[in-house]
């Protein structure tokens, strides 16, 4: 796991996603790639994410493509045989951590209070989702929860924008963001995927100037 931690951490924003037809994805990769940002975060919120995993995990192999919202073991299957390379729950499920962890795929379940953190690390993981981020209170809720947890870091998801991801990327909490706004389902169903790579893009400069301080 300390590969896609590293990774992560050098990308600083994993784009959120939710394709609607899998005919997208490919397009979607592509822009993604264009704006210097080859991750995508693809969310089982629709019925077109497992081949959508498949087609950027096959097509874009230079890209970290993962599945997010996986609620069920029969899910992180899915994804797994799509070629994802890791695995993100809203919550923490632990049939669906020890699933993953069995077939040593990465996973980042969410977390929300100090007692899902303390199930996670004893499950032995050290990096988990902050979700959802800005309705808990943001950063100043992460500051405090993380407090306790030195050997742990978040990716804080839900609520993440251009506005406020300079201060999360500023906390040493913090390996990455999770960031829908990258990705919207109306700039993905209405084919402007310029716009995406634009947005992209200076969310890649935005780390850059942040994480080069």
């Amino acid at each position: 796991m300390s590969s896609i931690n590293q990774k992560f951490n050098q990308l600083g924003v994993i784009p959120v996603v939710a394709i609607e037809d899998a005919k997208d994805a490919a397009s979607l990769g592509k822009a993604l790639n264009n704006g210097g940002l080859p991750c995508a975060e693809v969310t089982f919120r629709t019925n077109a994410a497992a081949e959508s995993i498949r087609t950027l995990a096959s097509q874009f192999p230079n890209m970290l493509v993962g599945a997010g919202t996986v609620l069920t073991v029969e899910q992180a299957q899915k994804a797994i045989d799509g070629g994802a390379k890791f695995l993100v729950t809203p919550g923490f499920d632990e049939e669906v951590v020890a699933f993953s962890l069995a077939r040593g795929m990465p996973i980042y379940p969410g977390v929300a209070t100090p007692t899902e953190i303390n199930m996670a690390i004893k499950m032995g993981l050290t990096t988990l989702k902050f979700f959802p981020a800005e309705a808990l209170g943001g950063l100043p809720t992460l500051k405090a929860i993380a407090g306790p947890y030195t050997q742990v870091r978040f990716i804080p998801t839900g609520g993440i924008n251009p506005q406020n991801l300079p201060d999360y990327l500023s906390s040493p909490a913090v390996v990455a963001c999770g960031g829908s706004w990258l990705v919207k389902k109306t700039l993905i169903a209405n084919g402007d995927f310029d716009t995406i790579t634009k947005l992209a893009a200076e969310a890649v400069q935005t780390v850059q100037r942040i994480r080069s301080k």
